[in-house]
């Protein structure tokens, strides 16, 4: 190289970096095999069954009633063969029972009224179906439902009878209180309007105060107790007693008190300054007949005339009270206005 020539930069190859390695994305998962497609003609899940397989469903179970049925009729039969303490006796007797307890329920539903809770009537009709069973007697060639039907409505009604009614009351009573909603219904229907009392009493046979009595004991079939909350809905109840309105002693007070001012209006002054005397300031015969300048006795006299004329007025008072029609004692009551002023 000559003198004073400079050496041009010469570059380096490096080497190059090794390139970074990345990481693999997950394999997305495997897809699970699609579910079988139904059939075209496949019903939907929640669809109710066609109408011939609930025709046959029901056709079954009258088959299965009917052949139950006929089989409790022939161990009705095997039990009358059979003497009181053979052990197979008790296990034919439940066979028929639980094969006529759909019938029993049956009647019971059937004769079941609103409020009324049904568990007790098939309990009911329970009992009596096994009366029925206890008593039949298949040589008197009698069905057994045509035998035990009676016995187990006869047991409800006798339940309605004796068990729902809050208070005792005559059967009579009972029996036309039951019609009465039947005739209310068919004479309404055919009137177009509320039948009235002697209406009821001609559909029905009976007397108008019959009727009346039984309208009176229909009320008296269920009763509430006075605890009842009448808004249990809030923090404090009210019981139904706390609502239930009473008669107040102060009415006759205040009849009493403007009948007795009509009649002390009639007196003359000297009765009425004796009046003030004895009962308002409390003063003796002897300090009455002292202010008058009459004789201790003769005040007696005076007090006693006096009190026996104003007993006589509130006798006649209450005399016309009850032989007319109650009349309020409001044109002799100056009433308080609504701002407050004096009576």
């Amino acid at each position: 190289m000559p003198p004073g020539a400079r050496r041009k930069p010469t570059r380096t190859k490096t080497a190059a970096k090794p390139a970074r390695a990345t990481r693999a994305a997950p394999e997305p998962p495997a897809a699970k095999p699609a579910a079988p497609a139904p059939p075209a003609d496949a019903p939907p899940p929640d669809a109710a069954p066609p109408p011939a397989e609930a025709a046959d469903a029901a056709k079954e179970r009258g088959e299965f009633y009917v052949r139950r049925r006929a089989t409790a009729l022939r161990l009705l039969a095997e039990i009358t063969t059979l003497a009181h303490d053979d052990p197979r006796r008790d296990e034919l007797r439940t066979q028929v029972i639980e094969a006529h307890m759909p019938c029993a329920r049956y009647l019971a539903a059937r004769y079941g009224a609103p409020g009324e809770e049904v568990e007790d009537l098939f309990q009911v009709a329970y009992l009596a179906l096994v009366k029925a069973v206890d008593n039949f007697d298949s040589d008197r060639g009698v069905a057994f439902l045509t035998y035990a039907t009676p016995m187990i409505i006869g047991e409800i009604k006798r339940y309605f009878r004796d068990s729902t009614w809050a208070v005792h009351v005559p059967r009579r009573m009972q029996e036309l209180s039951a019609q009465l909603r039947t005739a209310t219904e068919v004479l309404g229907q055919s009137l177009g309007r509320s039948p009235t009392v002697g209406e009821l009493a001609e559909h029905l046979i009976a007397e108008p105060a019959e009727i009346i009595d039984a309208m009176d004991a229909r009320a008296a079939h269920s009763t509430v107790s006075l605890d009842l909350p009448v808004d249990a809905g809030s923090a404090r109840p009210t019981p139904l007693q706390d609502l239930i309105g009473a008669d107040d002693d102060s009415f006759d007070g205040v009849v009493n008190r403007e009948t007795l001012k009509l009649l002390l209006a009639e007196l003359s002054e000297r009765d009425k300054q004796i009046l003030l005397m004895r009962f308002f300031r409390g003063m003796t015969q002897s300090e009455i007949a002292a202010e008058l300048g009459v004789s201790q006795m003769q005040v007696s006299r005076l007090l006693a005339r006096i009190l026996a004329r104003l007993r006589a007025g509130m006798a006649a008072v209450r005399d016309s009270q009850s032989s007319h029609p109650p009349r309020l004692w409001i044109t002799h009551v100056r009433l308080r206005s609504v701002g407050g002023g004096r009576a």
